[in-house]
């Protein structure tokens, strides 16, 4: 494979075309409007731009990285030339199988379609197209030019073909993939999200503040970040997306969502991305300061 196409260029996208850029391979990246575009070329020049601080890329590593990424607003023609396209756009399902079929009809008959998916079906994404077999998940972790795992998911009828060669793909990244089975919320949020679930709800039953849950996972569990800033980060909309998938998949109401996570997602706040989740976020700010609404008097 030589010519990747990504469609979507937010927090995902760029960071899918970063990695690929960097390691060699030709992107092509796809959105809807030029300015997202221009935005997501200076997210990923920035954050080279940290790599070559901490000397891990060059600066002239950087600008040839750059110069492997062109970018689209036409769907078409940023799939025509595709050996493998990843798909990273919202999590929704029927954007996403609107996207793949399209997928089908515009990129060549040999190329991969990838999703970069975090709970939906990949089964149900590869049947609306005529290439089921060639239809997989590649599921990066965020951020992805840092994390190392990439989640292989092999849909009902993914080749096992497709599945190495997406295996052996990702080792040229120098990411770690590991392959799973195509069951809701595959391995890492049908684990992650009940988790998070749990954390909500002991700050909506008052068992601990946010700052308390967070510190006793981070301190007691050996965990970077507590599951509410995580969940923060991730975005609160995502959370509650992956819960519903793994209650309608599962029909257990186990998974069903916190009720102070849905009302903070219908009233916008969505954590790092709004500016205010369970912490408040300043720009240019790295200190955690806990949002006033969960704040102890």
């Amino acid at each position: 494979m030589k010519s990747i196409s990504v469609i979507g260029s937010g927090t995902m996208g760029n960071g899918i075309a970063h990695v690929f850029a960097q390691h060699g391979f030709h992107v092509s990246l796809v959105d809807i409007k030029p300015e997202f575009l221009e935005k997501a070329l200076a997210t990923i020049s920035k954050n080279m731009d940290r790599q070559v601080g901490k000397g891990l890329l060059t600066e002239v590593e950087k600008e040839a990285s750059l110069a492997r990424i062109s970018t689209f607003t036409e769907l078409e023609k940023g799939v025509v030339q595709a050996d493998l396209v990843v798909e990273a756009a919202t999590e929704n399902l029927e954007l996403k199988l609107d996207i793949f079929r399209k997928l089908d009809q515009f990129a060549p008959a040999g190329a991969i379609l990838a999703s970069n998916t975090s709970s939906i079906s990949i089964t149900k994404i590869a049947a609306v197209t005529q290439r089921p077999g060639q239809v997989i998940g590649m599921h990066f972790m965020n951020p992805v030019p840092v994390m190392k795992l990439v989640e292989v998911i092999r849909g009902y009828a993914t080749s096992e073909e497709v599945t190495k060669s997406i295996m052996e793909l990702s080792q040229t990244l120098f990411k770690d993939p590991v392959e799973v089975n195509d069951y809701p919320g595959f391995v890492a949020n049908r684990i992650l999200m009940p988790m998070i679930n749990e954390a909500i709800y002991s700050v909506f039953e008052g068992v601990a503040g946010v700052v308390e849950i967070d510190t006793v996972m981070k301190l007691g569990m050996a965990h970077p970040m507590g599951p509410l800033q995580l969940a923060d980060f991730i975005g609160l909309d995502v959370c509650l997306s992956i819960l519903r998938v793994l209650q309608e998949g599962f029909g257990n109401p186990k998974y069903a969502p916190c009720p102070l996570l849905v009302n903070m997602v219908e009233a916008g706040f969505k954590g790092v991305k709004t500016g205010e989740g369970f912490y408040r976020y300043s720009p240019g700010s790295k200190d955690l300061v806990v949002s006033a609404r969960f704040a102890k008097n």
